[in-house]
């Protein structure tokens, strides 16, 4: 299934946004290859290779975007004059303004723009970054925003960084247009973002959380002086986003819950897991569905308690949707493998092995100098992700990103080494945030959730 690949790195040099544009000139040579990438052989100045943004097919996957030049690393225009930082434009909107320009000037050099994405992934660490994004967002972005996820979480990559931000959009051509896509009977979100979109054979839905105009839907919340009162309040905001806000937006796209192939939920608490996933079951025990689960900090309100997000195929989409049958333990990931086409949507993977154990937790915790947790466990999921591309009959070269939700972001230089071990100095297209912990599995320290093109 895999044809002649034609991978290229190109370098994204200098300091301001003006040396960014000047240094990405030559992402047009692609000729006719199916995969391009966009890297940096030395992120920051360190070891590791990154792909931050990856072409395929007619998608394009911008990766894990802070404020911050990836060669060089801090940027003078987002750090502001020395000992003055907050003089000029405030700090926080410097940072949005970075990132979203940087965004723009790549999508342009791949033949698109803003106004062709599909989908926002963002990660903050404060309501008043979110805040300031959201002005940036509105001046870049304009009349149509794409349906966005917004979570808040410990920290971002960098520890200078309060905004971190995927996207992915298409490259606009015959059958690739873009369908915008009402929540029916509700208005416009007041941070702008669109609910849902359609493309192609494809359907793009927003993060959804258990609200009415800013507050918990009548009927979900518990009273706080009731002892017990039927299902616990986390439960009904599960069943309320999957019956009251998905289904009528999958409806509303001429699509439908039967037809979802990847959902991310963002679960307050990790104790709250196991009651999600039971929940979930419920819906989609027969509904094959990509799940990735991960623990956040907060939300767009503090009366929140999860988030979900998910991407499906339309009800007359030529494309089929197939469960990709792989050798993972069953304990490594909460859901199945699903195959649409050209997309390959593997569960959230984390580093569990047949034994129902992760690896090395003892060894990691008394040789902490070596990261060596990070890498144990980010060889673990590497393996999984291998035998899924295995299963799909591609290699790990057409993974187009990796989102990590660490613990502790420190253990990423783990994983990073786990990556050069096996595969060189091959770009490693990932996207990284830390999230609260711990997770479920005694000792475990990442979700790797893999995106896979699978074709030609």
């Amino acid at each position: 299934m895999q044809g002649s690949i034609d991978r290229r790195g190109f370098l994204l040099g200098g300091v301001t946004l003006a040396a960014a544009l000047a240094s990405s000139r030559g992402a047009r040579a692609q000729g006719g290859s199916a995969l391009a990438v966009k890297s940096v052989e030395r992120l920051a100045g360190s070891a590791t290779s990154y792909a931050y943004a990856v072409k395929a097919g007619p998608w394009l996957f911008l990766n894990g975007h802070e404020a911050y030049d990836f060669e060089r690393g801090l940027a003078p225009d987002v750090e502001g004059p020395a000992g003055n930082r907050l003089s000029g434009r405030p700090p926080l909107r410097r940072e949005a303004d970075y990132i979203l320009g940087r965004m723009r000037t790549i999508l342009r050099e791949f033949g698109s723009d803003l106004a062709n994405a599909v989908r926002l992934d963002q990660y903050y660490t404060t309501g008043s970054a979110v805040s300031a994004y959201h002005l940036a967002r509105f001046a870049e972005f304009g009349a149509y925003i794409p349906p966005s996820t917004s979570i808040i979480m410990e920290r971002c990559f960098s520890a200078r960084a309060n905004i971190h931000t995927s996207l992915i959009a298409i490259v606009p051509g015959p059958g690739w247009t873009l369908e915008k896509v009402a929540f029916p009977g509700e208005p416009l979100s007041p941070s702008g973002y669109t609910p849902a979109v359609a493309v192609n054979d494809f359907v793009f839905v927003a993060g959804n959380q258990a609200l009415q105009d800013g507050r918990l839907a009548p009927g979900v919340e518990v009273p706080a002086t009731s002892r017990w009162q039927g299902e616990t309040s986390f439960r009904r905001q599960v069943h309320y986003v999957i019956r009251q806000r998905l289904a009528p937006s999958l409806q509303a796209a001429g699509s439908s819950l039967e037809q979802s192939l990847k959902a991310q939920a963002y679960v307050r608490g990790v104790e709250n897991i196991p009651e999600f996933l039971d929940v979930w079951a419920q819906y989609f025990r027969d509904i094959p569905c990509a799940l990735t689960v991960v623990p956040a900090k907060d939300y767009s309100s503090s009366e929140s308690m999860l988030e979900i997000n998910v991407i499906a195929l339309k009800n007359n989409a030529a494309r089929r949707k197939q469960v990709v049958e792989v050798a993972v333990p069953p304990l490594a990931a909460w859901g199945p493998c699903v195959r649409a086409g050209d997309l390959v949507f593997p569960s959230g993977l984390m580093a569990v092995g047949r034994d129902g154990l992760v690896p090395s937790v003892e060894h990691a915790a008394a040789l902490d100098g070596l990261s060596l947790r990070g890498q144990a466990q980010g060889a673990m999921v590497l393996s999984y992700a291998e035998a899924v591309c295995k299963a799909a009959g591609v290699s790990m070269r057409n993974v187009l990103r990796t989102q990590y939700f660490l613990t502790d972001i420190r253990d990423f230089a783990g994983v990073s080494a786990a990556w050069s071990d096996r595969y060189g100095k091959q770009p490693h297209p990932f996207a990284a945030v830390q999230v609260p912990g711990p997770l479920p599995p005694s000792g475990a320290c990442l979700v790797g959730d893999f995106w896979i093109y699978a074709g030609s």
